[in-house]
């Protein structure tokens, strides 16, 4: 399924990750790899760095995805098209929660308090 995913502008900002296919509800569209880092680093990476591109794994575990190609790319929306769910210990599905269309971008809820606050999603923008 990677192979169908693409880079493009994105309405909601900056980049975006888009499909050149239909992708069915429920479908695991790709794993999200990247170093497996501490809930310590993790802070110190978002504020040392500014790196937004960690997704959280467990209580004390989390994925830098800065290195890892498009899935750094994926924008979040307050109506998603796509969830995060666990794979292993050291990574995750990104899987489809409805159908989506080819060319359409594909979001998640970033799901923390701030991203509301600054979020320009069409839902948020309409």
């Amino acid at each position: 399924m990677e192979d169908h995913l693409y880079l493009d502008k994105s309405d909601i900002n900056g980049t975006g990750v888009f499909t050149s296919v239909d992708i069915p509800a429920g479908t695991h569209i790709m794993v999200i790899k990247g170093e497996v880092i501490s809930a310590d680093e993790c802070v110190r990476r978002e504020n040392e760095e500014n790196n937004v591109y960690i997704f959280w794994l467990d209580d004390d575990t989390y994925i830098d995805t800065r290195n890892s190609g498009k899935i750094k790319y994926l924008n979040h929306n307050c109506d998603p098209n796509c969830y995060v769910e666990e794979r292993d210990k050291e990574s995750l599905f990104l899987i489809a929660d409805r159908d989506i269309r080819a060319g359409e971008e594909l979001t998640i809820d970033y799901g923390y308090d701030e991203i509301y606050e600054e979020c320009a999603c069409s839902e948020c923008t309409s």
